[in-house]
């Protein structure tokens, strides 16, 4: 293994630790800032340290090109680490646009939590949403009041559809329907989640689609539509 082969390892390796502890701030004790600085300024000097000596013993040119090649590598190594955030956020944006529904999740500015979804082709913004234990695919509507599961989904999520009383009228878009006022013990979107929230449960038949209302939507803390895309964010 030769000393170039080293001092490339031993950037990969300082990056790793920096991703790795990105959370915490710190590496061995050190603030993540001043090691990134050590993991690159150190290999920097070692590479014109090695270029110094062996270009007193001949054959300059090819180390200057070797220099050259490797700085270039480690200044690579450098940027993708600086600007790794930025990479998360386009490789989320890519998985978003390619996979219409999917809730991607990000990091925001201010260090907190947004969640991402795209309009499908439907023109329709829709997710899959956790509620209780079971996952479900659900319209979200600003116009619903409430949650509102369909017949079948409120039965896939396990409630006791012989208990469920069909008291209130509804809108749907197949007409009126009547629908059982429910409370659901969990619902989330990512890591916004929200318990004991207010819900409806529709007669059989009457709604093709499961929608997420304003007895979720209501509790963030923001909701923006940008284009094609939807956002929101929790507390």
């Amino acid at each position: 293994m030769n000393a170039l082969t080293i001092v490339l390892l031993f950037m990969l390796a300082g990056l790793a630790l920096l991703i790795f502890n990105h959370d915490t701030g710190e590496t061995f004790g050190i603030a993540n800032d001043d090691f990134g600085r050590l993991v690159y300024l150190a290999p920097i000097a070692a590479l014109l340290s090695a270029g110094i000596l062996m270009g007193r013993r001949g054959n300059f040119g090819e180390v200057v090109r070797q220099i050259a090649t490797w700085l270039l590598i480690v200044l690579g190594l450098v940027v993708a680490y600086l600007y790794r955030d930025d990479a998360r956020h386009v490789g989320a944006r890519i998985v978003a646009g390619l996979l219409p529904g999917t809730a991607v999740v990000v990091t925001a500015s201010d260090g907190g939590s947004e969640v991402i979804i795209h309009k499908s082709e439907n023109q329709h913004f829709q997710t899959n949403v956790t509620v209780n234990d079971a996952v479900i695919p659900m319209l979200i509507d600003t116009g619903a009041s409430a949650v509102v599961l369909s017949y079948r989904d409120a039965s896939a999520i396990g409630l006791d559809m012989s208990a469920l009383n069909f008291t209130v009228t509804v809108m749907t878009a197949n007409g009126r329907a009547l629908a059982a006022p429910v409370r659901l013990d969990r619902v989330a979107v990512g890591p916004i989640v929200r318990t004991n929230v207010r819900a409806m449960v529709t007669e059989d038949g009457k709604l093709g689609r499961s929608l997420l209302g304003m007895s979720f939507l209501s509790t963030l803390g923001s909701l923006q539509i940008e284009r094609d895309e939807l956002r929101f964010r929790d507390y």
